[in-house]
């Protein structure tokens, strides 16, 4: 097999899921209306925090730049999903494949921070009179402003690595976006260095966040039992669970994909793993996290209402 150098590769072809014209139709279907809930739910999440002055606290501040995250997580891969699918030609260029990898690490690595921030936001409810102390909006600007400056040299560096090594002339990749792995199974030469440096970034990130999120919520349980009445320790487990499944779902599955041994590995269960955490964890989001919240909901019901009074047809 000839080898040529990355920077002389001009397109690589996405697998994707099925070449059948009437599977096709039907993912185009599904993920567009995926994409659609997830980016709609996003955007007033962040419109109900913007505009609503009872929302102005730390726990809406960060779900509302969750929410941003989520709306340009998904709006990373999703739209060339949907474009390859629509015109059936799984073509991406070079230039667009690693500017696709440095924008899905961008958005997708600060989900696991501010998953992280949310619940330490959590614990810092559970002490209301140091509250406003503890989550000031100094801390708060800082923790996001930390978070999004940290990833966006974490993505670049993963992005570098993916890009140095030598590739055989195959350009197929067994995905339906560009990724570390996918791009990494191409190469035809020594990834040891490649590979420590990817795993070590990308496990130290996920420890930290795994060990303080294991930590908060200790912290969050042993608070909860202390509750006297029932209704209100099930009231506090019922919003804590909410939060917890989709932390737990975004973590199992990503994990998987990327720290999961080699002999275990399948280009197919990747990619119906990728799809949980790329897709259906975000549009589940909003309805999890949010949309389930009273104060949100409440907002969502009055802008609702006053559109409908305004409506000529109300």
């Amino acid at each position: 097999m000839g080898w040529e150098n990355l920077t002389t590769v001009s397109e690589y072809f996405l697998l994707g899921f099925s070449e059948k014209p009437e599977q096709q139709e039907v993912l185009l279907r599904l993920f567009l209306s995926m994409y659609l809930i997830t980016v709609t739910g996003s955007l007033l999440i962040i419109l109900a925090v913007i505009t609503d002055t009872q929302l102005c606290t730390p726990l809406y501040f960060f779900l509302a730049n969750f929410s941003l995250t989520d709306a340009c997580f998904v709006s990373a891969t999703v739209p060339k999903v949907l474009v390859n699918t629509g015109i059936q030609k799984q073509v991406i260029s070079y230039a667009g494949c690693l500017s696709q990898l440095y924008f899905f690490l961008l958005f997708g690595i600060p989900e696991e921070f501010v998953f992280t921030v949310m619940a330490y936001d959590r614990v810092a409810i559970c002490h209301p009179l140091h509250y406003i102390m503890i989550m000031s909006p100094g801390l708060c600007a800082l923790l996001v402003s930390a978070s999004w400056i940290t990833n966006a040299l974490q993505s670049l560096l993963h992005t570098l690595v993916v890009n140095s090594p030598l590739f055989c002339t195959n350009h197929e990749i067994s995905h339906f976006f560009c990724d570390v792995n996918p791009l990494l199974s191409l190469s035809c030469t020594d990834l040891f260095i490649n590979e420590l440096v990817i795993f070590t970034m990308g496990g130290l990130t996920g420890l930290v966040c795994m060990l303080s999120l294991t930590i908060s919520y200790l912290h969050i349980f042993s608070t909860i039992l202390k509750i006297t009445s029932a209704q209100g320790k099930w009231k506090a487990f019922s919003t804590c669970s909410s939060h917890l499944s989709v932390v737990s779902l975004f973590f199992g599955t990503s994990f998987g994909v990327y720290f999961s041994p080699p002999s275990t590995r399948s280009a197919q269960k990747d990619r119906a793993a990728s799809v949980m955490y790329t897709m259906v964890t975000p549009m589940l989001n909003p309805f999890i996290c949010s949309l389930r919240n009273r104060d949100v909901k409440s907002y969502l019901r009055k802008l609702i209402w006053v559109r409908k009074i305004d409506s000529p047809w109300g």
